[in-house]
């Protein structure tokens, strides 16, 4: 037996320890995340303050370690309201921030740790956001949301070639329009247009003081491209960029928008932008099957893939129904419609963080 196959046993037969991360571990968990391939924007540290201080989710981040290594983590927050029920969700807000490891066996530790805990908490089920089935004998929901996301030619008439003929037309009809976009490091415009959306679709907003929070953290990494007819702004979006990919994440637009292309134009800038700053792939994020963005993405030639979530279930008997589809919903998200834009501001961030 050479002494790499020995060392190699060695490190195998080790434990997996599962321990609560402490703020002094955030630069070796960031490390981790940067080079683990499923590491995604929404594993990184930061998010735990952004999460705790915005809208009070209480963090059970989990770190996993064999001997000095670590092999693998899983980062949680409690999401509690007397009105929507109490979960452990990996990660509220986010599209993913499942468990990432080494090997199946850390996997596996990780989730014996978080399912304890849930246990231990007495929460009603713990739900883990993947891109792949991990606990296989977990009830899944595997139909309900999918993931867009396409690599970009580095030449930006290519990417524009790559667009169905129809999508492209409404991209070259906001171009034609004279629309503009400006890259923009606050957030009046975007926030103005995004409640104003969000309000017109039946949703409640998230609190402003959340995407402030995401900009202190993750100053770098966020940016706010905003359209123009003449002086009005009339869409923006917040996009993360990670690991050579951009994710437009929360866009909107004022009910003009939609007639001048603005929509289109606006997500056309943000791939265009992106190629040219070298960035190799468009992330169009999350969308329920059959919803109104899950079509306009197909549009644009992107293929679904399969976002799965998991869940442990702790007092409750059924698995979770927040879709706004769900027809008990329906007379609520028709309320919401009619409610002037500084009731539903003002009343949305109650709500917001425990539909996410």
């Amino acid at each position: 037996m050479t002494a790499a196959l020995r060392m190699a046993e060695g490190v195998a037969a080790t434990p997996v320890v599962v321990r609560v991360a402490q703020a002094a571990d955030d630069v070796r968990w960031d490390a981790y995340v940067d080079r683990h391939p499923e590491g995604t924007f929404f594993h990184l540290s930061p998010w735990r303050q952004v999460l705790a201080a915005s809208v009070g989710f209480e963090p059970h981040y989990c770190l996993a370690t064999r001997g000095d290594a670590l092999v693998g983590l899983l980062p949680l927050m409690r999401v509690k309201s007397m009105l929507f029920g109490d979960a452990l969700v990996s990660l509220p807000f986010c599209v993913q921030g499942g468990v990432i490891a080494d090997d199946e066996a850390t996997e596996q530790a990780l989730l014996a740790h978080a399912s304890a805990l849930a246990e231990q908490l007495g929460v009603d089920h713990l739900e883990l956001r993947h891109s792949r089935l991990i606990a296989h004998d977990w009830p899944a929901k595997s139909e309900t949301y999918v993931l867009f996301k396409r690599e970009l030619s580095p030449d930006p008439e290519e990417n524009m070639k790559a667009i169905p003929r129809k999508q492209r037309a409404m991209v070259r009809k906001g171009i034609t329009a004279g629309l503009v976009s400006r890259e923009e490091r606050e957030l009046a415009n975007f926030f103005h247009i995004y409640a104003t959306s969000v309000r017109n679709l039946g949703t409640p907003v998230f609190p402003r003081r959340y995407f402030e929070a995401l900009f202190r953290a993750f100053e770098d990494r966020c940016r706010v491209t905003t359209v123009y007819a003449g002086s009005d702004a009339v869409s923006s979006v917040l996009s993360f960029v990670y690991k050579d990919t951009v994710m437009p994440y929360y866009g909107g637009g004022v009910p003009l928008a939609r007639d001048l292309k603005a929509y289109d134009f606006m997500y056309w800038e943000v791939m265009r932008t992106a190629c040219e700053q070298g960035l190799r792939h468009f992330d169009y994020g999350r969308s329920k099957r059959d919803s109104g963005s899950f079509s306009f993405k197909k549009n644009w030639g992107f293929e679904p893939l399969a976002l799965h979530y998991q869940y442990h279930l702790v007092k409750s008997a059924s698995l979770p129904d927040r879709n706004p589809n769900n027809p008990k919903y329906g007379l609520a998200v028709n309320t919401w419609k009619r409610l002037p834009l500084p009731v539903a501001n003002f009343l949305g961030p109650f709500v917001s963080p425990y539909l996410a």
